[in-house]
């Protein structure tokens, strides 16, 4: 086997060809996938021989294309998962064939750069420290445990025990706080941390955490303490009092982590600036850039408000790595990976192509259509919106749950859009993410006669 730029030219050829054919599919193609993993023909041995690689990309395409959910459509709502812009789409292909480790500044340069500028962009667009460390990591839960990590590793040393020389055993308890609906991926990361589930702390009707509530429990709470915020909640949208609940968590040495995986990116908007008013004085904030911002999969993004607590966190030195001490972290150092691969460069090219009022009208837009959905599906008898539809998420009930559940059934089976069944405040609702950069009035309207039709479906004998 020898390089040969020809077959990496043919293979790219096809690739090429199957992705466009792909993408020109997606706004009249059913939303949900035809066949089961189970149903998909992928099983078998492994091959005795080689295939050629343009045959690959080929049989790949073919055989996939009925297991694949059409996500970048307008019309998806499920889980909030964004789309891909095009310049991030286009980028992230360079990514794969420039084949970086991101890793070092000194062996990757252009890949550093690129995410250094990328990560100061974010802070600039969102109204974060300057001087803040910003890590890109595989996604928003590797996000939250970076800056978990940052802050259990720095209450820890407030009170003389260096984690990094003695590990948790014998440690003093850290104590995490956060509000009652909080995210799975903060418990998930708590977990890996070796802390535990969080203590909870009483929420409001929005899922809010109640400032009142939080100081209660500070009160009662003795060593080094954590508390997660959430800017965003999963079923409403709402985000927590932050200047009321980082003034009351810091009078009492608590680190405050910010978990914003979608919500975060309403910083960039003034229109939020009530609701956000204070999130700069946290200590760290997590995020998921293939979210709001669009960007392919594979980027989360971590952002600790003092660049040492991060590098203490994660930095290594070992004698075959080239680093420079006085110089600014590797990029290795700000996330849990020595190496991989450049997911910093698509959020480069996502805001480049954006600018900064790109970046706004993006996030205002998802929130208008939400609004939108929300305004359409109201006025239609028997459907109540449970949530204050304040940023991108609308839940709705049917009236019982098990006719709730009856119609989010029909609506998925028909397939024309994606919405996803949850429950929330002990209620089975139907759960609309607005995340795509593309959803449009068309899409709403689309999205509301399926809901319609959906119900009919439900309600026929």
């Amino acid at each position: 086997m020898s390089f040969d730029p020809e077959e990496y030219r043919d293979a790219l050829g096809r690739s090429h060809r199957h992705a466009l054919d792909w993408l020109d599919s997606v706004p009249g193609r059913p939303v949900r996938p035809t066949l089961t993993a189970d149903e998909l023909d992928f099983a078998g041995p492994l091959p005795d021989g080689p295939t050629s690689a343009a045959a690959v990309v080929d049989e790949l395409a073919r055989k996939a294309e009925p297991g694949l959910m059409a996500i970048p459509s307008g019309k998806f709502f499920g889980w909030v998962m964004g789309g891909t812009l095009p310049a991030a789409l286009a980028a992230d292909w360079l990514v794969s064939a420039w084949d970086q480790n991101a890793g070092l500044r000194y062996a990757t340069p252009a890949a550093a750069a690129i995410e250094e500028t990328a990560g100061s962009w974010l802070l600039e667009a969102l109204h974060l420290p300057a001087a803040a460390a910003v890590g890109f990591t595989t996604g928003g839960t590797m996000a939250n445990m970076v800056g978990l990590a940052a802050g259990r590793g720095d209450v820890l040393h407030r009170v003389g025990w260096d984690l990094n020389t003695r590990g948790l055993q014998g440690a003093p308890k850290v104590t995490v706080l956060a509000g009652a609906e909080v995210h799975a991926s903060v418990e998930l990361a708590l977990r890996y941390l070796g802390l535990g589930m969080p203590q909870l702390v009483e929420s409001d009707a929005q899922g809010r955490l109640r400032p009142d509530s939080l100081a209660l429990a500070l009160a009662e709470t003795d060593g080094p303490v954590m508390v997660a915020l959430q800017a965003g909640n999963l079923h409403s949208g709402a985000f927590d009092p932050m200047r009321d609940c980082i003034e009351i968590a810091h009078e009492n040495s608590a680190w405050v982590h910010v978990d914003g995986a979608f919500g975060l990116w309403a910083a960039a908007s003034p229109r939020w600036a009530t609701e956000l008013d204070g999130l700069d004085d946290a200590d760290s904030w997590a995020t998921d850039a293939h979210k709001t911002l669009n960007v392919p999969y594979d980027c989360g993004v971590a952002i600790v408000a003092d660049p040492t607590a991060a590098r203490t966190a994660f930095g290594a030195h070992t004698s075959y790595l080239i680093q420079r001490a006085d110089g600014p972290p590797d990029p290795f150092e700000l996330v849990p990976e020595l190496s991989r691969r450049g997911r910093g460069i698509p959020v480069w090219a996502a805001l480049r192509s954006l600018g900064r009022s790109g970046v706004i009208e993006l996030v205002e837009g998802l929130a208008a259509r939400a609004r939108e959905l929300a305004d359409a599906l109201g006025q239609i008898e028997s459907i109540e919106i449970l949530n204050d539809v304040v940023f991108t998420q609308v839940c709705l009930s049917f009236g019982s749950d098990e006719r709730t559940r009856t119609v989010t059934q029909a609506l998925i089976a028909d397939g024309e859009v994606w919405m996803s069944g949850s429950r929330w405040s002990g209620r089975d609702v139907l759960r609309i993410s607005v995340s795509n950069w593309s959803t449009d009035a068309a899409d709403v309207a689309t999205s509301v006669q399926a809901v319609q039709r959906a119900m009919r479906q439900a309600a026929a004998p």
